[in-house]
């Protein structure tokens, strides 16, 4: 089914007690220029909506990020993962556990899956320089990125500017869920220098060709980062787990509205106050084609000691996690999902 969807911008001039009686299946709209220019009223509408929203892990955006980049981000993709199989195997990155370069299909499965995910991918982010104590700590995380360019010229200088923007966009958003939980609105800043990020295009290829009726594009999962950001993809097919009813609803961004969902890192952080967004990609029935998406993992620098917020521990809500290393969290979900070569099945 098709979730409603309401707008909160600067026409709401304060969040009411109405919200409380919001839906459990609405996934809200709120706008980000309304946050960070509009007034008192509208602000605190934006952070209330947002936070209401991400009860079931989930909230569309609208951005300012520029449309053109996207579909010709889009454009250049589908040239690559249209190439033959030979072509695309040639940008694959052993030892880098699926953090830069191809990935093939039938590699990455969910965690809670049995059966490997019907898709191929594009992994990229931003480069740290030789020398740089990231790179000699954590070597299998930080890598000279590995991108198509040699198949198709002009991609490289196309996905980091993707990369950058939709950075940006996530940096932004984040600002917003600092101040929903109590916190500083910079909280984030410091985490995400040099953090591991990663840009992630997927190619779910017809399910006409899948291996396995019913075979699903990827298995219910939860992110393990911070939260992630999806611009609208080429076709449906993402859905929402909701929370209380354990049942299933679309999730379709559209124009200049990004997806958001909250990860496993930010579930500590916030002490549980936010759950990861549960989620799956499938196949409508009689779903024509193919299906592109380009999404964006925001993690912490690996360094960064993942702990609840001390605005999230009340005596109400006592702490719930003990502090993790995020690269050590990064790594075990890496190990789950099958993307360490050494341990692959």
């Amino acid at each position: 089914m098709d979730q409603p969807v309401q707008q909160v911008d600067l026409f709401l001039v304060a969040w009411t007690a109405a919200t409380v009686g919001l839906m459990a299946d609405e996934i809200l709209e709120v706008d980000l220029l309304a946050f960070e220019t509009g007034d008192a009223a509208a602000h605190r509408a934006v952070v209330d909506g947002l936070i209401q929203s991400l009860r079931n892990g989930f909230v569309y955006v609208s951005h300012d990020v520029s449309a053109d980049l996207i579909d010709t981000a889009y454009g250049m993709l589908e040239q690559f993962f249209t190439l033959p199989a030979e072509t695309k195997t040639k940008f694959v990155a052993p030892g880098t556990h699926g953090q830069t370069g191809y990935t093939g299909l039938l590699v990455e499965t969910a965690a809670s899956a049995e059966v490997a995910d019907w898709k191929e991918m594009l992994n990229w982010a931003n480069d740290v320089p030789d020398g740089h104590p990231l790179r000699t700590r954590y070597p299998h995380r930080y890598h000279s990125q590995v991108l198509p360019e040699a198949a198709v010229p002009g991609i490289s200088e196309v996905l980091n500017r993707f990369n950058d923007a939709i950075f940006d966009l996530q940096r932004r958003i984040l600002r917003i869920i600092a101040t929903g939980i109590g916190a500083h609105e910079s909280y984030f800043e410091k985490m995400l220098v040099d953090g591991s990020t990663l840009s992630r295009a997927i190619h779910y290829p017809a399910m006409a060709s899948a291996p396995d009726a019913p075979h699903v594009w990827a298995g219910e999962h939860a992110d393990i980062n911070l939260i992630t950001a999806l611009p609208r993809a080429t076709a449906p097919g993402l859905q929402v787990k909701l929370k209380e009813e354990g049942t299933w609803i679309d999730a379709v961004a559209e124009g200049r509205q990004a997806i958001i969902n909250t990860g496993l890192m930010l579930e500590v952080i916030t002490n549980g106050t936010i759950a990861p967004g549960i989620h799956r990609v499938v196949a409508a029935p009689n779903q024509p084609g193919d299906r592109y998406s380009v999404v964006q993992f925001c993690h912490p620098t690996p360094w960064m000691i993942l702990a609840p917020a001390v605005s999230c521990v009340t005596p109400e809500t006592p702490q719930r996690f003990a502090p993790i290393a995020a690269a050590d969290a990064l790594d075990l979900v890496l190990y789950e999902i099958n993307l360490i070569e050494e341990s692959r099945t």
